[in-house]
């Protein structure tokens, strides 16, 4: 199995809606569609977010299949941003994909973006992601009822 990101295309919204309005997918989410997320809204929200510099949206990949998103948001010029991800295709889960593709993302961050430290904020039942974030040198930092903040903060050298 091998996992890769790559920036998001437009064609991606062909698959990506239907995540959109799948549930189960956006249960640890922060923030979920409160609307029925059609293949005209996923195209125009896409067409919207490229040009947003303070954001950068990726793919990611099994084996070429599209299964998922990550992404770099709020990226500011105090070199922080902050970090989403999610698998859509749930026969990804609970396989390493995310805890790879976190890994993928915050090497591209780190070395590429120059960035200093990435933040998130996760639903404190969401074991799995806690777990992946943890191995993938996030620390909680912050501790609402609801959620936990965490943030990685890379080292230099």
């Amino acid at each position: 199995m091998i996992i890769s990101i790559r920036p998001l295309k437009i064609e991606d919204t062909s698959i990506s809606y239907k995540w959109r309005n799948d549930p189960e997918v956006w249960k640890y989410t922060g923030s979920r569609p409160t609307i029925t997320i059609t293949e005209e809204i996923e195209r125009k929200w896409f067409i919207n977010s490229i040009s947003d510099q303070t954001k950068l949206r990726f793919a990611i990949l099994v084996d070429d299949l599209y299964v998922g998103n990550v992404q770099l948001t709020n990226i500011s010029h105090d070199k922080t941003a902050e970090f989403h991800i999610f698998i859509g295709d749930k026969f990804f889960w609970g396989k390493g994909v995310a805890k790879e593709a976190t890994f993928q993302i915050l090497n591209y961050a780190k070395n590429i973006l120059d960035l200093k430290s990435i933040f998130l904020e996760v639903r404190k039942e969401n074991l799995a992601a806690i777990k992946s974030y943890k191995n993938n040198n996030f620390e909680i930092i912050n501790e609402t009822s609801e959620f936990l903040r965490m943030v990685c903060e890379f080292k230099t050298v």
